[in-house]
C-alpha cells in the first residue's frame, strides 16, 4: 500500500473502503457458518441452507477452516470453535488412518478413495492458518500434511507436484496439472511462513518457473492447464467436457489473476527473506494480468470475465464464475502495490463495481457463485453457494502486505 502513488486517490488507502470490505468480509462468514456438518463442511445451497444429503468433503472443510482460522486471528467472535471443528475433521473421518494423506469425502461416503494434490495444498494451508490462530491440534495436522507432501507428491526431479495416487499410493496419474500446482504455490508461501523453511519459498519458485516462466511465457503469458507426465502441454484436455470446474478445456482467465498475484506474493517473500528473487517475476505477473483482461474481460458483448478460452482467445465457457472475479479484483490489487500504477486502481475499482452489482446476493446472501453469459444468475457449472474462500480473501488481501501469507500477515497486524 505505501507503493500507490500519492498522485491519485485510492480505495487502497480509503478508510471507508476498507470498512467496506470487513463489512463484506463479515458478512460472508456469517452466510458460511452454516455449513458445519458432523464431519466437516458441506455445500450450501443458494439459500444457505445445507440439503438434507450433505456430505462433508475435504476441499470444503479445509478451505472453511483456513477462513475461519484467518477470521479468528483478525478478532471476529465465534470462529475459533468452527476452526477446532475443522482441524479435527481433517485430523479424523476425513483423513486415511491407515494409508496416510486425506480423501477427498469420508471413506463411507465415498467409492473415490484417490489422493490428489489438489487437496493436499489446501490440507496444508488449513493446517497453517489454524496454527497461526494457536488452535489444538493444528501443529500436528501441519506435519502430517508437510510429511505427505513431502514424501508422496513433491517431485525434487520436476521441480513440482504430482498430480494423484490410488488410495495406497500406487497407480500415479498419468497426468501433470497447473490448478494444483498453483493451489500448492500458495500453500508453499503460507508453510515458509509458519515453519520459518525458506525451502518452501524455493519449491514455489520451481513451480512459478516451470508453469509461468516457461510454459505460460512461451503461450503469450496464458497459463497452459494441462501437461503429460513429461511436462509436454496437452492442448485437446477435455475438449469434450469444456466446462469441467476443475480441468476446463484451454485456458482460464480467472487462474492467469490467481497466478499473477502469487507470482507477487512469491516475489516479495523472497525480498522479504533476502533470498535470489529474479527480476522476471513482477514481469510475468503484470502480463499475465494484461492478457487476462485483454482476452478474458468484456470480449462477448457484455461485461464480465468468460470462464474459458481456446487457444486463439476465443471465448469457449461464456459463463462468468464468482472466484473469477474476486481474484481479479484481488490480482489487481497486489499490482497497485507493486507498482503504484493508476491503471491497477482502474481495474480495481472497475472490478468491485461489478462483483457488488452483479455477483454480491444482498437478499439470500453471500455471493452468486455463477452467471450466464446474460449476466443472469445459473447454476450450470457451480450449483449453490460452497465457497467462502475466494471471496473472503478478496476482502482481505487488499488491506494486507505482499510479503506474507494471509493469517501470518493478519496476525502481525494485531
Amino acid at each position: 500500500m505505501d507503493n500507490v502513488n500519492r498522485g491519485f486517490s485510492s480505495w487502497l488507502r480509503s478508510p471507508g473502503h476498507k470498512a467496506w470490505l470487513a463489512q463484506e468480509g463479515n458478512r460472508l462468514l456469517a452466510f458460511a457458518k452454516a455449513s458445519r456438518l458432523p464431519q466437516g463442511f458441506g455445500n450450501l445451497d443458494e439459500q444457505g441452507r445445507l440439503p438434507a444429503d450433505a456430505i462433508a468433503e475435504t476441499m470444503n472443510t479445509a478451505r472453511m477452516t483456513h477462513s475461519f482460522a484467518m477470521a479468528h486471528i483478525n478478532g471476529i467472535p465465534g470462529c475459533a470453535e468452527l476452526v477446532d471443528h475443522g482441524v479435527a475433521a481433517l485430523a479424523g473421518p476425513l483423513r486415511d488412518a491407515e494409508h496416510g494423506g486425506w480423501f477427498a469425502k469420508p471413506l463411507e461416503h465415498s467409492a473415490d478413495t484417490g489422493k490428489a494434490a489438489y487437496l493436499h495444498a489446501f490440507v496444508a494451508l488449513a493446517a497453517s492458518s489454524a496454527v497461526v490462530a494457536q488452535r489444538p491440534g493444528a501443529k500436528a495436522l501441519l506435519e502430517q500434511a508437510i510429511q505427505v507432501i513431502s514424501q508422496r507428491f513433491w517431485s525434487e526431479e520436476e521441480g513440482a507436484m504430482r498430480e494423484s495416487f490410488a488410495r495406497d499410493w500406487s497407480q500415479e496419474e498419468a497426468y501433470r496439472g497447473a490448478n494444483s500446482n498453483m493451489h500448492s504455490t500458495e500453500a508453499f508461501l503460507a508453510l515458509a511462513d509458519v515453519t520459518g523453511d525458506a525451502r518452501w519459498l524455493d519449491r514455489a519458485l520451481r513451480i512459478v518457473e516451470r508453469v509461468i516462466h516457461e510454459h505460460a511465457a512461451a503461450n503469450n503469458h496464458q497459463v497452459i492447464e494441462h501437461f503429460t507426465l513429461q511436462w509436454q502441454p496437452v492442448p485437446e484436455y477435455n475438449a469434450d467436457k469444456p466446462d469441467d470446474g476443475f480441468r476446463p478445456y484451454g485456458t482460464t482467465p480467472g487462474h492467469a489473476f490467481e497466478w499473477a498475484r502469487l507470482v507477487l506474493h512469491l516475489e516479495a517473500a523472497r525480498q522479504k527473506a533476502k533470498l535470489e528473487t529474479p527480476s522476471w517475476l513482477v514481469e510475468d505477473a503484470r502480463l499475465l494480468f494484461e492478457n487476462a483482461c485483454r482476452f478474458g474481460w468484456d470480449v462477448d458483448g457484455a461485461p464480465g470475465i468468460v470462464y474459458t478460452l481456446d487457444w486463439e482467445n476465443r471465448p469457449v465457457v461464456r459463463h462468468r464464475l464468482h472466484w473469477t472475479h474476486a481474484e481479479a479484483a484481488a490480482a489487481s490489487a497486489a499490482l497497485l502495490q507493486r507498482t503504484g500504477e493508476q491503471q491497477y486502481e482502474t481495474w480495481y475499482r472497475t472490478f468491485w463495481e461489478f462483483n457488488e452489482t452483479l455477483f454480491i446476493d444482498l437478499e439470500q446472501g453471500s455471493w452468486r457463485h455463477e452467471l450466464n453469459p446474460q449476466n443472469q444468475p445459473s447454476a450450470d457449472i457451480w450449483p449453490g453457494k460452497p465457497d467462502l474462500y475466494h471471496a473472503y480473501q478478496a476482502t482481505l488481501l487488499p488491506v494486507l502486505p505482499l510479503a506474507q501469507s494471509l493469517a501470518t500477515a493478519l496476525e502481525h497486524l494485531q
